[in-house]
């Protein structure tokens, strides 16, 4: 069972106990008391027409540490992957859409870390950056390392010591980065 079918199970299961502790007429008494609708719909549907709307669920993290622990997930992170994308990255200068893919993947991605890190770190612009080139560098070395020596390096350990490095160069936020 991978991890999204075992979250749908978890789902159904706490919906079907939800439903056997919970009557028609408490719902409707439940509903009676919410305050009035936002207008979620709607900015919902504004969002969709003019480019993207999502519903998403925000939860308060070290957003470096989701981040980084994505780089490593064996469902991104395996053999297979890393030999197409390095296939990719390889060919960029003589296959333009090659070039297109992988730019495209890099760019957001930096954008990705360079937020997270401005995130943290609001009043230092110039570590925000330094230590974003720095995740970017590290991650993108541990993949190699993945790829090129298997024997020598798991995603487990290339996750923990990515997270160390973290934790080194944010020690405000080290107690966060060490819950594993």
């Amino acid at each position: 069972m991978n991890k999204l079918d075992e979250i749908c199970a978890t789902k159904r299961q706490e919906v079907t106990d939800r439903k056997s502790r919970a009557t028609i007429g408490d719902l409707d008494a439940a509903a009676l008391l919410q305050s009035a609708p936002r207008g979620f719909e709607a900015a919902l549907r504004k969002a969709s027409r003019d480019g993207f709307g999502l519903i998403a669920e925000i939860k308060k993290a070290s957003p470096s540490k989701g981040l980084i622990r994505a780089d490593f997930d064996p469902a991104i992170c395996n053999r297979e992957i890393l030999s197409v994308w390095f296939a990719f990255w390889g060919e960029q200068a003589f296959v333009p859409q090659y070039g297109e893919i992988t730019r495209e993947y890099d760019d957001n991605r930096s954008r990705a870390i360079q937020k997270m890190c401005q995130d943290l770190l609001p009043g230092d612009a110039d570590r925000a950056a330094n230590i974003a080139d720095w995740i970017d560098t590290l991650t993108d070395g541990y993949w190699q390392n993945l790829y090129l020596f298997p024997a020598n390096y798991s995603n487990a350990s290339a996750l923990e010591s990515s997270l160390k490095c973290l934790a080194a160069l944010l020690p405000e936020f080290a107690e966060k980065l060490g819950r594993l």
